[in-house]
């Protein structure tokens, strides 16, 4: 209600339209969501398709990497959310949402709603979008699998301390949204409570990123300087790669008639931080977190340490938000890609500027740390 349009742009034609009573009984992927308004009485909401199967893929972003976006908003307003409202660290409903967490398969769901699900979409700049809600009176589990041993473990161990947990899962080939989730259903830790999702999603992916760059930090630097592009869905991802110690840099640039830009000019923001990391939290929200995190994994995966610049443009028509996952997952896809190499960042940059929409002397006049690359390093003369 914002744009004055006949059609909103959030709200795609395409949207199913998921006809629900009071009651219904449908294979969750599993997904949970934990609100943060009110804080620590906030809203905490299994979501349930009314169907049943394998839904595996409606709450899995590692599983959307190849699936066009509108595919995959199909998979969220087919999901309906049961709103209850408790305090973070003990009712019923959270001991439901709890066990939810724990599993890596379809579950079969029951849920009873106190009025019919309004068919209103919710959305966030964080999180992928949800579809109808309601109010819910009781939740029940019918049938689930055996949780993952991994899991298991650090849910009966009430000594490991989350951060500690996060990683045990991480280094076992839990996936990132599964530890999300299980953080936010509050089943990690020593001193267990709900944690708001949006706020979930942003701290695996920060603790996650910084444990990896502690440990690229001891590898060598890359020979040469390296270049991924990648277009996807109306925006393109570059990273430049620079033979020089850790450092790291993210970047947007918003054109008109996209999801955060109303105007008529582009907006270029951008944030960094030097090789001993940040002290205050990325102005750029969740997807510095998520973009560093890509971007520290395949640092990893080669063994070498370099200086990262990484963009982000997003073109006209990119209309709905629909979280962090799409910068996660369209950079990890990035890097398994092809790049080119250049003997210096000039030729990098001219590299870009080909691919580019925009002058790449915006990013330039924009990026710190392209300017502390252009200056002359006391190692240059040794």
């Amino acid at each position: 209600m914002l744009c004055s349009r006949k059609v909103c742009p959030l709200m795609p034609s395409l949207r199913p339209q998921v006809s629900v009573e009071r009651d219904i009984l449908g294979s969750s992927p599993p997904s949970v969501f934990v609100g943060r308004y009110g804080y620590p009485k906030v809203r905490i909401c299994p979501a349930v398709p009314p169907f049943t199967g394998d839904t595996k893929i409606y709450d899995t972003p590692e599983m959307w990497r190849e699936v066009p976006v509108e595919r995959v908003l199909e998979f969220r307003y087919s999901m309906i959310l049961g709103q209850f409202r408790a305090d973070v660290r003990r009712s019923k409903e959270v001991e439901v949402v709890q066990e939810m967490s724990l599993y890596d398969k379809p579950i079969d769901v029951e849920v009873s709603f106190a009025k019919p699900p309004s068919v209103r979409a919710f959305f966030d700049d964080v999180l992928p979008p949800f579809g109808a809600s309601a109010p819910a009176k009781e939740v029940i589990i019918h049938s689930a699998p055996r949780p993952p041993k991994a899991v298991e473990k650090v849910y009966y161990d009430t000594d490991l301390r989350a951060v500690e947990a996060m990683s045990y899962l991480y280094e076992r080939g839990v996936a990132v949204s599964h530890i999300q989730k299980l953080l936010s259903a509050g089943t990690l830790g020593v001193k267990r409570k709900l944690v708001p999702t949006r706020w979930a999603i942003t701290a695996v992916d920060d603790t996650l990123s910084k444990q990896i760059i502690e440990e690229i930090k001891q590898y060598e630097t890359i020979d040469r300087y390296r270049v991924f592009v990648l277009k996807e869905s109306k925006n393109l991802f570059v990273a430049i790669l620079c033979p020089s110690p850790w450092s790291y840099e993210w970047g947007e640039a918003w054109y008109p008639d996209t999801t955060w830009n109303r105007t008529r000019k582009v907006g270029v923001l951008t944030d960094s931080e030097g090789f001993f990391g940040r002290t205050t939290y990325a102005r750029l929200g969740g997807c510095y977190y998520s973009s560093r995190l890509a971007t520290a994994e395949y640092l990893r995966r080669i063994r070498r340490q370099a200086t990262a610049i990484v963009w982000r443009e997003i073109y006209p028509g990119f209309n709905v938000p629909i979280g962090v996952w799409f910068v996660r997952e369209m950079l990890r896809k990035m890097y398994a890609g092809k790049y080119c190499e250049f003997d210096t960042l000039e030729d990098a940059l001219r590299f870009v500027d080909k691919h580019s929409n925009l002058d790449v002397g915006r990013w330039i006049e924009k990026s710190t740390l392209v300017k502390r690359g252009r200056q002359r390093t006391l190692w240059e003369f040794m």
